[in-house]
This record gives C-alpha cells, sequence and structure tokens, in this order.
C-alpha cells in the first residue's frame, strides 16, 4: 500500500510504498496486551525482596510447650508474627516478571500495533530533515498545521540530529531512534511518524519476520 509523505517546507512529494505485511495487519488484541504486559513487567527492576519464614535462618524447635502456658500456640521464631521472623506478603524480586515472550511474537506484536496506528489513521510519513531545524516556534508550527499534536516521531539518526533542539521542548512529543521503535511507546502517542529513512530501515530490518504472518 501507499502513504502520503508529508514535507516539511509544504512542498508536494511522491507517496511511499509500505509494507501490507507489516502496516494492514488485522490488529490482535491479545497479541498487543501479552507485548505490553511484558515490556511494563521489564521497565521497573524490581530488586526489593523479604525473605520468607523458610529463608531465615535459626532454630526450628518449637519455642515453648503447646498447652499449659496460657499462651497461644507457636512453633518456632521464624513465623512472621515474631521480630525477626519471615515476612508473610512482602516483595520477592523478579519473580513476578513475566520473564519471557519469544522474539517473534515480540516483532509480530510491533506489527500489529502499527497495523492498528495505520487503521486509525494515525501514522504519518515525513520526507527526511535536511536542514537543521534550529528554532522551537518553526518546528511547533510545522506540528499544527499537520495536525499532528502528540505525536511519536521515529526518525533515522541524520534526521534527528537536525530537529532534536527544536523539538524536545514541545509538549506531548517525543522522538526515538528507528531501532528503539517499541509497541509501549507507540500505542502511548496518538500519532506515530517516521522519517521516509526511518521507515524504509525498519522494513528492511524486519522483512525476514514477514514469511511467519499468516
Amino acid at each position: 500500500m501507499k502513504i502520503k509523505v508529508i514535507n516539511v517546507d509544504g512542498d508536494k512529494k511522491a507517496d511511499i510504498e509500505i509494507s501490507d505485511k507489516i502496516f494492514s495487519l488485522d490488529p490482535n488484541k491479545r497479541m498487543i496486551q501479552s507485548l505490553i504486559d511484558w515490556q511494563m513487567n521489564h521497565f521497573k527492576a524490581r530488586k526489593a525482596k523479604t525473605k520468607q519464614r523458610g529463608e531465615i535462618s535459626g532454630s526450628t524447635a518449637k519455642i515453648y510447650a503447646q498447652k499449659g502456658t496460657g499462651g497461644a500456640r507457636h512453633s518456632s521464631r521464624k513465623a512472621p508474627i515474631f521480630v525477626g521472623g519471615g515476612v508473610a506478603h512482602g516483595p520477592k524480586g523478579a519473580t513476578y516478571k513475566i520473564k519471557k515472550i519469544n522474539r517473534k511474537v515480540r516483532q509480530l506484536g510491533l506489527f500489529h500495533v502499527l497495523s492498528q496506528k495505520n487503521k486509525l489513521k494515525s501514522l504519518f510519513v515525513v520526507d527526511d530533515f535536511k536542514n537543521e531545524i534550529k528554532k522551537t516556534k518553526i518546528f511547533s508550527k510545522f506540528i499544527e498545521k499537520n495536525n499532528l499534536k502528540n505525536s511519536l516521531i521515529i526518525t533515522d539518526k541524520d534526521s534527528k540530529s537536525k530537529i532534536i533542539k527544536s523539538a524536545r521542548n514541545i509538549p506531548n512529543l517525543k522522538i526515538i531512534d528507528q531501532e528503539g521503535a517499541n509497541a509501549y511507546d507507540i500505542l502511548k502517542y496518538k500519532n506515530v511518524i517516521f522519517t521516509t529513512t526511518s521507515i524504509k530501515n525498519l522494513q528492511n530490518r524486519f522483512s525476514k519476520w514477514e514469511k511467519f504472518i499468516i
């Protein structure tokens, strides 16, 4: 399929061909949800950990007789109700993480997210930035003119160096490299903007995964 190319100067540009196997799939919501859950679980290290009663070192001997003391029944001092004992419901380190999603599933999930954006007509391609845009006002005017507020810009490294200074102070706008394209950021922002080079590089990078798509 073809998609219109936007130019920062307002000049008309020829449409660009994009892969149907990446940008025209029927979005699978379960796959997308699984990918987002996996990604969000890996945002934080989750290093906090407390010891349960089985991990406390010490004697397991019964602290006093079962009957005849007038007190409650207890076993060892490692029970959670005692100071120095185990923690009943504390954090358990990395055990809560979704440990693995196959690489193929991660790549296909990204395709489904991009297809969802294309289906909603929130996917755009802008011509590579040849000259540096030094003023935020100029870039902001370009964003407003094309109704691209609240956007994620997925760019090639050369174009990124031309716009990073003028775009970094614009609210609800994020710039990432093409290699860092991920499902969470794509869904977080209303619009997704590629440069012509970045969308070509992304398609070339994922071309070997297209054979897995039915």
